[in-house]
């Protein structure tokens, strides 16, 4: 009765409810697993009840653990709002360019500005919405077309990708190695004074998304069906972009471009709900349970040295890209 109610089938809540307990699981793996030392089941519940407090746990893990679970399921949301809108599986933020122009952005606030927590995320949502503005309207040419929006898209990545290399290389040798470090994605060293106005963010972005999860749904199946049913789809287009920017800006600000979340999840979270189009809260859900599982990859495979979670991502990605466009020339 619930998923009825809620317009949601029961196989789609059946999967958010197992993609729930498995992010969940993987947050409290997180937390007894870090930085190659243990801590055990009883240690953790210890320090989050408040009976043993847990500098390690509390202090270190937790932010990590919050961060990925977000921040994944950010991305996981940007990744579906792009692919509702394109009606493509390669309608992604890092495919069409934002996290790109997301990183130039940040790119300035640490060459030119200061570098601070708040001229990072300024700025990147500046870059990420410039870059947006520019394929949006080169797109919009001659009528809106997803597959036009994805190949211009990939063109002014690869041009805002030269950029940012140009800007690096331009810049001071010890501001150049941070922003290379930064470019690979990394959620170490996160700590709650990083998270604090990130989340707010996120938090009302994705509350003002879901006020409109139907009609975001409903623009995966074509124009003239969306508009049958209801949808005003000129202007529910620019809340989507708004809210897909917003949110991928605001994991580059803090963790910095981490590649392939937002390609991979709502596509994986799709077929595993069997749903028709891309629907928000398993692309969210799979979102959180790559990102933080990756991120628990990155901590474990060169331990104690910790890898960036955009190395692990990418590699995970690249894969998942090969299988999809495998399947997509198969199908031809």
């Amino acid at each position: 009765m619930i998923a009825l109610a809620l317009g949601t089938s029961r196989r789609t809540v059946l999967t958010s409810t197992v993609l729930v307990a498995l992010s969940l699981g993987l947050g409290f793996l997180g937390l007894c697993y870090g930085g190659a030392s243990w801590a055990t089941p009883g240690e953790v519940v210890a320090a989050l009840s408040g009976t043993d407090h847990s500098v390690v746990i509390v202090d270190w893990r937790l932010p990590r653990v919050t961060a990925g679970l977000v921040f994944g399921a950010a991305l996981g949301v940007a990744g579906a709002l792009f692919q509702n809108l394109t009606r493509n599986p390669l309608g992604s933020p890092d495919v069409i360019g934002l996290d790109s122009g997301a990183y130039t952005g940040a790119l300035f606030a640490i060459t030119v500005l200061s570098g601070t927590s708040a001229q990072l995320a300024g700025a990147s949502l500046v870059g990420g919405l410039i870059v947006s503005a520019v394929v949006y309207v080169l797109s919009v040419d001659r009528g809106f077309s997803g597959l036009r929006l994805v190949v211009i898209g990939i063109a002014v990545n690869a041009m805002v990708t030269a950029l940012n290399s140009w800007i690096v290389l331009r810049a001071e040798l010890e501001v150049a190695i941070a922003a290379v470090g930064w470019n690979a994605g990394s959620l170490n060293g996160v700590d709650w004074a990083d998270l604090f106005i990130p989340f707010w963010v996120i938090g009302l972005l994705l509350a003002l998304i879901a006020a409109q999860a139907r009609a975001v749904h409903q623009t995966s199946l074509g124009d003239a069906l969306a508009v049958t049913t209801g949808v005003a789809l000129n202007r529910l287009r620019l809340p989507m972009v708004l809210v897909g920017v917003g949110c991928t800006a605001t994991v580059t600000a803090v963790a910095g471009p981490i590649a392939f979340i937002a390609l991979a999840a709502p596509q994986i979270g799709r077929r595993l709900a069997g749903a028709p189009g891309v629907p928000l809260l398993p692309a969210a859900l799979t979102g959180a349970v790559l990102l933080q599982g990756a991120d628990l990859l990155a901590q474990a495979l060169l331990a104690p040295v910790a890898l960036p979670v955009g190395v692990v991502s990418t590699a995970i990605g690249g894969c998942y890209l090969i299988w999809l466009l495998s399947k997509e020339v198969g199908r031809r």
